[in-house]
């Protein structure tokens, strides 16, 4: 699966090619972004709600679109044993590709992105705004940062020109592409939030934790930064097996 050259729609900024999909026959398309590699047919969205098949092509829909934005501690993220005391601009945008109940930004992730809400701010824009309040860096956060993907890659890739370093708090669960196409565009650390077992995450998250762990070794053999995070919840991944 190659990436594709994005193409945007003039008329709506947010609206992208997606970067990672390939077309399966009869009008649908299979997204390559995250491991649920959601096969769309024609005028569908995938699961996260962020991409549509328009005309045999994957769009992502909320390419800059700002849900959440501010300027944050590193430590917030959380990270701990990475540029300590800087201060990391964040955003985020709606929606997520997991469907954990304790979610603590579901205002964010449990919405889906809809026309004429969020504002746009492009690239170029973050990082003036990075500028402005002294940042050291970037983060993709408050909701899963896998759905601004191709947006991060355009930010990371500024944001690596001017000296600033890039992070991503995330629940792990991008395809290898993804991973290895953040890697080169200048990712430097990830925040992995481990939600619990197999049973758990398979059970409250939909998703294989196999492949988060895959994942947060593949990013050390890519050379990110890694730091492992696990939001405890009764009952659910506070048993001391896990």
């Amino acid at each position: 699966m190659e990436p594709l050259k994005q193409a945007a729609d003039l008329a709506n900024p947010k609206i992208r090619q997606a970067l990672l999909y390939e077309k399966t026959g009869e009008g649908k398309v299979r997204c390559g972004t995250c491991e649920r590699f959601c096969e769309i047919r024609t005028d569908a969205f995938g699961f996260c709600k962020t991409r549509k098949n328009i005309d045999e092509k994957l769009y992502t829909i909320v390419y800059g679109e700002v849900s959440s934005l501010s300027a944050n501690p590193i430590e917030k993220k959380p990270f701990f044993h990475f540029y300590p005391g800087s201060i990391a601009l964040t955003i985020g945008t709606w929606s997520c590709n997991f469907t954990c109940p304790w979610c603590q930004n579901w205002q964010l992730s449990k919405s889906r992105p809809r026309e004429k809400r969020g504002a746009y701010m492009s690239p170029e824009e973050f990082m003036k705004v990075m500028k402005l309040y002294g940042c050291r860096g970037t983060s993709i956060s408050f909701n899963e940062p896998t759905l601004l993907f191709e947006y991060a890659l355009d930010v990371f890739d500024l944001s690596k020109e001017a000296g600033y370093y890039n992070t991503y708090v995330t629940n792990g669960y991008m395809s290898k592409a993804a991973m290895e196409l953040l890697a080169a565009h200048g990712l430097d650390a990830m925040s992995i939030d481990v939600k619990g077992d197999k049973r758990g995450v398979k059970k409250y998250c939909g998703a294989d934790v196999d492949k988060v762990w895959r994942n947060t070794v593949l990013a050390k053999e890519l050379g990110i930064h890694v730091e492992i995070t696990t939001l405890v919840i009764p009952g659910i991944n506070d048993d001391h097996a896990f």
